[in-house]
């Protein structure tokens, strides 16, 4: 230990200096150790916040049975399920498409059987958009790289595996039967969006209105790997951590990319 000696103070101004010092020292050490409790109290708050929200995004929560489809809700909270391939088509119309809800189908070969389900409540305008813009998407369309497509909407009861003489319709196909009631020209505007509690995918306008934080994607000519990963991230910055793959299954088929 070094110590200045004041030469133009005596030996007892000196020690008094010192002893000065050493005061103003012990009562700065003692109001920190005051304060090391109550700082210490604020960050375990802070990080065990952190932890719970971390968890609450990171936990694999329990799959939904439409979780095995493409699936979304409309703006009025409607569940709107779409086909992933023939099995789910057939599975979609023969198991969960109820008397009250409705049937989409888009014009244009490989679409998927896409159903909004009624909870015995009536659709608005938009509820029956949103469902039409996403059967839409998950068509032949989006790979095509078209702008817009017609689709269509029946009752259920027009839904019918009965072909007509001589005719035989394979797993995933349907007969429709009577007046279409059409939505003509459906942008293919899609978004990928955090609701609060779960990330949803659907018609642009939809997500924009039920989540405040989403990112529009587009097509493109990366494959869905690669810009999951861009969406990934994206979430990543604002608190929010996904699985690849469940932002992957959420991609419509064909060149995709994303503006941020």
């Amino acid at each position: 230990m070094k110590l200045t000696v004041f030469l133009n103070k005596s030996v007892a101004e000196n020690a008094e200096e010192y002893f000065s010092r050493s005061k103003k020292a012990r009562k700065k050490l003692s109001g920190l150790n005051d304060a090391m409790p109550l700082l210490e109290k604020k960050l375990s708050g802070v990080e065990s916040k952190k932890v719970s929200v971390a968890k609450k995004i990171k936990l694999k929560k329990k799959r939904n049975w439409f979780e095995k489809f493409h699936w979304t809700y409309s703006r009025n909270g409607f569940l709107i399920i779409a086909g992933k391939d023939a099995k789910t088509n057939e599975l979609i119309v023969k198991k969960h498409m109820d008397e009250n809800d409705l049937y989409f189908h888009s014009d244009i070969h490989g679409a998927p059987h896409t159903v909004i389900k009624s909870s015995d409540k009536k659709f608005s305008e938009s509820d029956l958009m949103d469902a039409a813009v996403f059967a839409a998407v998950y068509s032949r369309a989006w790979k095509e790289k078209l702008s817009s497509l017609d689709v269509y909407s029946v009752t259920p009861s027009q839904v019918s595996k009965s072909a007509p003489t001589g005719e035989a319709i394979g797993t995933g196909a349907f007969m429709i039967y009577g007046k279409r009631n059409w939505f003509r020209k459906m942008p293919l505007k899609f978004a990928l969006g955090f609701n609060g509690e779960e990330l949803i995918a659907g018609f642009f306008d939809s997500v924009k209105a039920q989540c405040s934080d989403l990112i529009e994607v587009v097509q493109g000519d990366k494959k869905k790997g690669e810009v999951a990963r861009k969406i990934f991230f994206f979430f990543k910055k604002k608190g929010f951590e996904f699985e690849l793959d469940e932002i992957v299954s959420l991609l419509p088929s064909g060149g995709v990319d994303v503006n941020e």
